[in-house]
């Protein structure tokens, strides 16, 4: 075969995703950016709520491409799973581009079974909030 049918994020479910995610973080007052991109992490949707950082942009929408690119949820694990100390950590980061990779934890692939069909990224809380705040933001949508 040489076409196959391909599963797509709608703007309507990555609207949900943020709003999931800001509505979350309001609840525990803490001011989060949250990106959502596409499978090929192109971004859909961004959202900084007032008072947060601005540095938060950056690190929201490349969690969300770094999920969506590893079909995998962020951390300091390599591409195929491997544990990363801090210097193989930031060398993985500047070979693969700071937009396209990280360490940090936030970031979680948005699946339609085992069709990765995107990515969202949450900044702005410790790494256990954004991390968990970003599978509840996906769990929005199932």
């Amino acid at each position: 075969m040489y076409i196959s049918d391909a599963k797509r994020l709608t703007a309507a479910g990555a609207r949900k995703i943020v709003d999931a995610a800001v509505n979350r973080a309001k609840q525990e007052n803490i001011a989060i950016t949250v990106a959502v991109v596409d499978a090929g992490g192109h971004l859909m949707v961004l959202e900084r709520m007032d008072g947060g950082k601005f540095h938060s942009v950056h690190s929201a929408a490349t969690k969300a491409v770094c999920a969506a690119s590893n079909k995998r949820n962020t951390g300091s694990t390599g591409a195929v799973g491997q544990s990363l100390d801090v210097l193989h950590a930031l060398g993985l980061a500047l070979a693969a581009g700071p937009q396209r990779w990280t360490a940090m934890e936030g970031g979680c692939p948005i699946m339609a079974g085992n069709e990765c069909i995107g990515g969202v990224g949450v900044a702005g809380g410790n790494w256990e909030f954004d991390e968990r705040v970003a599978k509840e933001a996906v769990a929005a949508i199932k």
